[in-house]
This record gives C-alpha cells, sequence and structure tokens, in this order.
C-alpha cells in the first residue's frame, strides 16, 4: 500500500504536479513536492524522508537521470513519468508510466515497487 508513504513528486508543470499530488492524497499517500526542476529535486532528496519518487523525465529539456541515480544511491525506488517513452540505457530497467495516466495505474506500481522493495 502507498497509504502513509512519503512520495517524492518532480514534475515541472505545475498542473500535472498537483494533479498528482491529489491523486496520491486519494490514495491515503503523502506527497512531497510537486518540485519542477533537478536542482530542488536533488534537494529535496537531501533534505526529506523519502520512500518511492515519481519523476518527470524531461524538465524543461534536462534529463531526469540524474535524479534516478541519487535515489538509487539511497535504494528509494521511483516510477520514471514521461510523454517520450525514451530512457536512457541505465535506466531502461526503471519502470515507466506514458502520459497520460490514471491515477490508478500510477498508485498501482507504485505499490508493485514498494513490494518488491521490502
Amino acid at each position: 500500500m502507498i497509504t502513509n508513504k512519503r512520495i517524492l513528486i518532480v514534475e515541472d508543470e505545475y498542473l500535472i504536479g498537483a494533479m498528482i499530488a491529489d491523486f496520491l492524497e486519494n490514495f491515503g499517500a503523502l506527497p512531497v513536492g510537486p518540485v519542477p526542476s533537478v536542482a530542488e529535486a536533488l534537494a529535496m532528496i537531501d533534505q526529506q524522508p523519502i520512500d518511492i519518487a515519481v519523476i518527470d523525465w524531461n524538465l524543461k529539456g534536462e534529463s531526469g537521470s540524474t535524479i534516478g541515480t541519487a535515489l538509487r544511491a539511497r535504494n528509494i525506488p521511483f516510477v520514471i513519468s514521461t510523454g517520450y517513452g525514451v530512457v536512457e540505457a541505465a535506466f531502461a530497467d526503471a519502470p515507466v508510466l506514458n502520459k497520460p495516466y490514471g491515477p490508478h495505474v500510477l498508485a498501482h506500481e507504485l505499490e508493485r515497487l514498494l513490494t518488491l522493495a521490502t
């Protein structure tokens, strides 16, 4: 379950990020963010306890790979959210949700990742 899990949301489109936060709150999760940039995401990872993350992979032209690397270094699972469907080869094993996706799809994938991590 994602209930009471702190979920970092990295999304450069504020309305999409706010919508994801609302989805997650409806499932009982504790959204962290949304944050719109790589720099802010990295700061949040250093400052906040995070259980799992949702990363928009294209943040105003900057790849989310640095965020993915930081999360992997801390053994924090994440799902990639993209409208492009392509990620760097180093992240080919990461789960990818192609935009648009619904709240139940997101919740299911986050629950699956949390189950694998335990």
